[in-house]
């Protein structure tokens, strides 16, 4: 059975447009050469440079979360081999936006071609970052949503900041997915998703 078929099964995927973008974004293109042959594996894989590309059902879990729609504007942190990114840009379509960041060099570069795979960039669907994903990225505000991909140790102020009112943060803190609603300028509704393992976010 395919990856994507796996996961509306546990009840991972429940929302449509979230089913096509996993449907239609391959896992394999995402990986290292000497990875794809794992790639309809449910576990999260090491894309060098002590990175990994997350567990698809942690990815699902998270962009369920975030529901992201089409015409948003998201940021994408921590975006490493370019997965999270290419599936939010099927999601937000020609009218949305997303600012893909990360702070390793040769990531950024290892994304954007897998990411260009998609077409993604050529329409200015995507843009690629390489920068410290804990500032946000000032140049692209406000946000709809933001997806951090590698556990940080707190909500950084500048997402808060970044974030439009009613927009969502979806954040691995520790071992818990945290979803963030902005109410207004300074309240945040949170609600924790406890059980999960990631990376650290690497900062400057």
């Amino acid at each position: 059975m395919a990856l994507a078929d796996n996961l509306i099964e546990e009840g991972w995927l429940k929302t449509p447009r979230i089913i096509e973008a996993f449907k239609r974004i391959k896992r394999i293109d995402f990986l290292p050469e000497n990875m794809k042959n794992l790639a309809e594996l449910n576990e999260a894989l090491p894309i060098g440079y002590g990175q990994t590309i997350s567990q698809p059902l942690v990815v699902a879990f998270m962009i369920e979360q975030l529901e992201p729609k089409e015409g948003d504007k998201i940021l994408d942190i921590g975006s490493g081999s370019g997965w999270t990114a290419a599936l939010l840009a099927e999601i937000v379509g020609e009218r949305g936006k997303v600012i893909a960041i990360d702070i390793v060099p040769e990531l950024v570069e290892f994304g954007k071609k897998n990411i260009e795979k998609y077409n993604f960039i050529e329409k200015g669907i995507v843009e690629c970052i390489c920068a410290d994903g804990s500032k946000g990225y000032q140049k692209g505000t406000p946000y709809d949503k933001i997806l951090v991909s590698a556990t940080a140790r707190e909500i950084a102020s500048a997402w808060q900041e970044q974030l439009k009112v009613g927009g969502r943060i979806v954040v691995p803190i520790d071992s818990s997915v945290w979803l963030y609603i902005k109410k207004d300028q300074k309240h945040f509704e949170e609600k924790e998703y406890p059980g999960f393992i990631f990376v650290p976010l690497i900062t400057k």
